[in-house]
């Protein structure tokens, strides 16, 4: 995962729109059922698939901020790593999943039964009743790691893609299926779970040419009942221990080793400067901070942007040649007291 991703801790939330084509293929029958999403996040994407159905809605989420989110829309979110919350096996009816996409820690690319999305897969799939739903949402080229499980407790599987822009950006499928129950299991064959497995393998090289999830659906799954559910948390509570850590003495002791003072550049040159100092000033951090009074009181803060400039050329065989040069610019934001945002370049 790109250092991006891992700031928004592997969050690649679910487009409204695509929630609610989902939401299409899935009937609630019965007077009551549980759900979960174990990386909720915000809660959109899972209220919409669950809209305008008696369900009891369960989330798991590791960042704090969107958990308060989440909470706005699904009454019960545990604060927490989804690894280290376990509950009664098969007591959801439903299960979406759209879990990390990335390495899990420790592991390597020679390792795939260690992509994430496996690891959640086979930490989370016991949760679900026999006759439950899945609906796992991963990038195509995925599904072989998670072809074993799939294969072997999953039936009646559809696979889609994804169309809206985000989707098609990171290559994300949709994994429709129910949940075999252990009769099913007994009487698969050995040739049966090879054969699954290979053409999730075969679909995962070129998930491209799977069909777009359809508006309307030629299928429906029907998710069976089920009564609530207790969600057990036992790892550590991360952020009180955040909060804690500076108030320890080791903390303070092991401050002055690991972290540099604080560097403070104050006065006024002996020269002026010209425009490459005050470039490189302001890259540096040295111009960031808070200036100005009343309201034009603000915070500024510079950083150091790519921009791309792109340039085409046309031959007289009319062979048209783009050539794209990469530059390095300036730029400051800008944060005023009453609340306006500037971004100059």
């Amino acid at each position: 995962m790109r250092a991006a991703g891992r700031l928004r801790l592997g969050f690649y939330p679910l487009p409204l729109s695509e929630a609610q084509r989902i939401r299409r293929w899935i009937s609630f029958t019965d007077p009551v059922s549980a759900a979960v999403d174990p990386c909720v996040g915000d809660g959109v994407a899972f209220e919409a698939i669950t809209e305008g159905a008696e369900v009891l809605r369960y989330g798991i989420e590791l960042d704090a901020y969107r958990v308060e989110q989440g909470r706005g829309r699904i009454p019960n979110v545990v604060h927490g790593n989804t690894l280290e919350v376990h509950c009664a096996v098969e007591s959801f009816s439903l299960l979406y999943l759209n879990p990390p996409y990335d390495w899990a820690l420790g592991s390597g690319e020679g390792s795939p039964s260690n992509r994430t999305e496996q690891v959640f897969l086979s930490h989370t799939y016991r949760w679900l009743k026999p006759g439950g739903v899945l609906l796992f949402v991963i990038p195509g080229d995925r599904l072989a790691e998670c072809c074993q499980t799939l294969a072997t407790h999953f039936r009646d599987v559809r696979i889609y893609r994804l169309e809206a822009p985000e989707c098609v950006r990171y290559k994300q499928v949709i994994v429709l299926g129910v949940r075999r129950n252990r009769r099913e299991r007994e009487r698969l064959q050995d040739g049966d779970i090879t054969r699954a497995r290979l053409q999730y393998a075969s679909l995962a090289r070129d998930a491209g040419r799977l069909p777009a999830l359809p508006s309307e659906p030629d299928a429906q799954y029907s998710i069976p009942a089920s009564g609530p559910v207790q969600l057990i948390y036992r790892g550590l509570p991360l952020d009180e221990v955040e909060n804690l850590l500076p108030q320890s003495a080791a903390y303070r002791q092991a401050g002055r080793i690991l972290f540099a003072e604080p560097s403070s550049a104050v006065g006024r040159p002996l020269t002026p400067l010209h425009a490459g100092h005050v470039g490189l000033l302001a890259c540096s951090g040295l111009l960031n901070g808070i200036f100005g009074s009343g309201n034009q009181r603000h915070i500024a803060f510079w950083q150091a942007v790519k921009a791309v400039d792109k340039t085409e050329e046309e031959d007289e065989e009319g062979v048209i040649t783009v050539r794209e040069k990469e530059r390095f610019s300036n730029e400051l934001t800008l944060v005023f007291t009453t609340g306006q945002v500037a971004t100059l370049k």
